[in-house]
């Protein structure tokens, strides 16, 4: 432990002796050009649903405005959480299915330490199921006004009581003056996209924004097809009335696009351009079910989702004194996964057994010798439909020195499962490659390796009280005081091997309490410093009982325990801000499955280490952030007694991100150049520290023109040196020698006429 601290004692030295830089402006209010650092306003973890200065918070909190995330140019809703700092975000596997993780949060992939919420409300309240994560249902486009990130915190006790990271996307409303966007995007992978948003007043005081768009593309890496593609619509509807505000919204999305997997890394001509899936393997069939049921799917689908979200928030002064805030939200829609998953290493055909005739391609008919490079992949087909409502009723008081919130949290929530994976068969190791006959296993339809099917339904229900107090005690101190009693019920069954017969049945029924507690010392008006402790709580849902069933039926509550404490610095002036949060957490209780099915593993993890996040917006266009953090991270409870004090899985030791910008006149019009350093330390794909994942840096660069006020065109280039970096291992066989490479170079262009 001491050595621990004295390594995170050496980073918060080096960090505070670095100069001031800093980001464009990202406020959280449709920022303007002369809204500075200290008048950033955030309205994410207060119980009281009350706005306030960032620079007056508690607790560490990112905010992006939607300028900087055109400027940013996502490829995916995960690849925006890149820029928060304490959070390392996977996208590599496409537009949907990205992996997140918190700082110091153990995960072994999707995100389970993430919820993202829309105007207030999460979207679906399990953070993670299996196959399903927060990023793949919601999808950014130009009716997103801002986004905030808040990392521990409050958040235990608020919303859905999410102990890590809560994401919070607030759509634009509309205002007395009609105006809108209409904007075509095109890049060098064939992306076709048109967005369009309209805004304004449509009776007296009754507002509306409805916008979203229509996309298609082959996507990053080269599949032969339209892999991406989809559409979405978002309408916004806000009554501002005498006391306060009604606002209803609905956004309908059909989006996906191809599951980019883990490839063979030993393999001739596999880089970060590679893809198994192309067009002479998408189609396939499986074989499933004690009879050898068999079915076709088209592969090509990915991942993606079709579905709806509708919500709103009511906002009511009752009295001077007395507050109302109501939010709720519904989720209805289909979430599903079809891919070709490696199974274990590539080698040459000579080395495969089973062989009974000339091997020949499935699609063409060619006959390849036994120096062809051939690697197992199977055909997983997961199958989804979830649903949810949520309902967040808050009462406040405010007093001369106080605020007192009293609320209620519900939500239900259901998903049906069905699945079929594993099915492997052998495959050409080549960009589409095709399937292969006169192969055994391949012939017969049966796995070449194993196989996992299951038919499951499951419903959740839970409720919990919050209360809340924020007290200023003078002009410089204030405290605040947090609690939260859940109420968590699961029923769940299974029927493993679509038997017809039900294998694991599971009635929940348990409480837990969390808590929350904050100081906030402001010895000038804008510097302070902040000091929290939270004692949060991970309730199971679904996938957890069915992957550790034995542990649950022995007694086990499967409830995973989260203890954090938080130190902050923070400084915000009209030019430049910096805050600096140093941070410790415990996470007992964490699950770690290497496949749906295979034994678990439950563990004990410790974290300790530095946010660092800076910004300064000189007078002559010149802006930077930096951003970074610093982190130790070590198992403290295993099974295996070999991998207690080892380094946490897919956690690096440090992260940096900056981002300088300058902006100049050229003609009549004026073009603002910007660029991203992106570095990341070595991680370990596996908890025995076996497998060890390569650091890497990458340089993304663009350029923005306003050629008018109305007329705006944006260049820009992603991984400039094609850098051919590795977010992840092998999670399913930690000693394969396969992995995911993050997305090749690419450019994107797009033109935008405001009105």
């Amino acid at each position: 432990m001491v050595a621990r601290l004295n390594k995170i004692s050496a980073a918060l030295a080096l960090v505070c002796s670095m100069p001031l830089i800093a980001q464009t402006n990202t406020d959280a209010t449709a920022p303007t050009e002369s809204q500075g650092e200290i008048e950033q306003i955030v309205v994410t973890g207060k119980a009281s649903g009350m706005s306030g200065f960032k620079v007056d918070t508690s607790y560490a909190i990112t905010n992006v405005s939607a300028e900087n995330i055109g400027r940013l140019a996502p490829k995916s809703t995960a690849e925006l959480f890149t820029v928060v700092p304490g959070v390392w975000a996977e996208s590599s596997g496409g537009i949907a299915g990205a992996n997140v993780f918190v700082r110091g949060f153990p995960s072994t992939g999707d995100a389970p330490f993430l919820t993202i919420q829309l105007n207030g409300a999460p979207i679906f309240p399990p953070p993670t199921l299996s196959f399903l994560e927060n990023s793949s249902i919601f999808r950014l486009d130009e009716t997103v006004h801002f986004m905030e990130a808040l990392r521990g915190g409050s958040t235990p006790v608020l919303s859905n009581g999410q102990p890590g990271l809560t994401t919070n996307f607030l759509l634009k409303e509309g205002s007395e003056v009609t105006e809108g966007l209409v904007k075509f995007s095109t890049s060098s992978y064939g992306l076709r996209r048109v967005d369009g948003v309209v805004s304004g007043e449509i009776a007296d005081r009754l507002y509306v924004m409805a916008g979203g768009y229509i996309s298609s593309s082959e996507g990053p890496r080269e599949t032969g097809f339209n892999s991406e593609k989809g559409h979405q619509f978002t309408v916004n509807v806000t009554k501002e009335l005498d006391n306060g505000s009604i606002n209803v919204y609905t956004r309908q999305t059909d989006d996906h696009g191809v599951w980019h997997l883990p490839v063979a890394l030993n393999a001739p001509g596999v880089d970060n351009n590679y893809s198994q899936i192309g067009p002479n393997n998408r189609l396939g069939s499986i074989a499933y079910g004690p009879d050898g049921e068999e079915q076709s799917y088209d592969f090509g689908d990915g991942r993606g989702w079709n579905g709806g979200i509708t919500g709103g928030t009511v906002d009511l002064d009752l009295t001077d004194s007395w507050r109302l805030m109501y939010r709720f939200s519904h989720i209805e829609g289909e979430a599903n996964t079809f891919g070709l998953v490696p199974e274990g290493g590539a080698t040459t055909l000579g080395n495969v057994g089973g062989i009974n005739s000339p091997v020949t391609g499935v699609t063409s008919g060619d006959t390849y010798d036994n120096d062809t490079v051939v690697q197992q992949i199977g055909r997983w087909v997961v199958l989804k439909d979830i649903e949810a409502f949520t309902n967040d009723l808050s009462f406040s008081k405010t007093t001369d020195n106080a605020v007192f919130t009293l609320g209620y949290y519900a939500t239900n929530f259901s998903v049906q499962d069905w699945w079929s994976i594993g099915n492997q068969s052998w495959f050409v190791v080549e960009k589409g490659g095709e399937e292969l006959s006169g192969i055994d296993c391949n012939d017969s339809l049966a796995s070449c390796s194993w196989n996992y099917d299951i038919d499951a339904t499951g419903d959740g229900d839970t409720s919990a009280f919050y209360a809340a107090v924020e007290y200023q005690l003078n002009e410089q101190w204030r405290v605040d005081v947090g609690a939260r009693r859940e109420n968590h019920k699961i029923t769940y069954v299974v029927d493993e091997g679509l038997t017809g017969d039900i294998s694991k049945a599971v009635n929940y029924d348990e409480s837990k309490t969390a808590w929350t507690a904050g100081v906030n010392w402001m010895w000038q008006r804008n510097m302070g410093m902040f000091a929290r402790v939270n004692k949060g709580n991970k309730m199971p849902f679904f996938d957890d009982f069915r992957d550790n069933y034995g542990a649950f039926e022995s007694g086990d509550k499967l409830i995973k325990e989260v203890t954090q404490y938080e130190l902050g610095y923070k400084w915000a002036e009209q030019n430049y801000s910096m805050y600096l949060t140093a941070f410790y957490n415990e996470v007992d209780g964490e699950l770690f499955v290497s496949r749906p099915g295979a034994p678990a593993e439950v563990l004990t993890t410790e974290a300790m280490g530095i946010e660092f996040d800076a910004n300064y917006r000189a007078d002559n266009g010149f802006a930077v952030n930096l951003n970074a953090t610093v982190q130790d991270t070590e198992i403290t409870n295993h099974p295996d007694p070999l991998v207690v004090g080892n380094q946490a899985i897919r956690q690096p030791e440090w992260m940096l991100r900056i981002t300088p910008s300058y902006g100049f006149d050229v003609a009549d019009m004026y073009a603002t150049v910007y660029g991203t350093l992106s570095s990341v330390a070595d991680r370990y794909g596996d908890n025995a520290n076996s497998v060890k994942l390569d650091g890497y840096s990458k340089i993304d660069l663009g350029v923005q023109l306003d050629i008018t006020q109305q007329l705006k065109a944006q260049l820009s280039v992603a991984n400039l040196t094609d850098k051919d970096g590795i977010t992840e291992g092998d999670p399913r066989s930690a000693g394969s020698p396969n992995g995911r490479y993050i997305m090749p170079r690419s450019i994107d262009f797009s033109i935008s006429y405001t009105f």
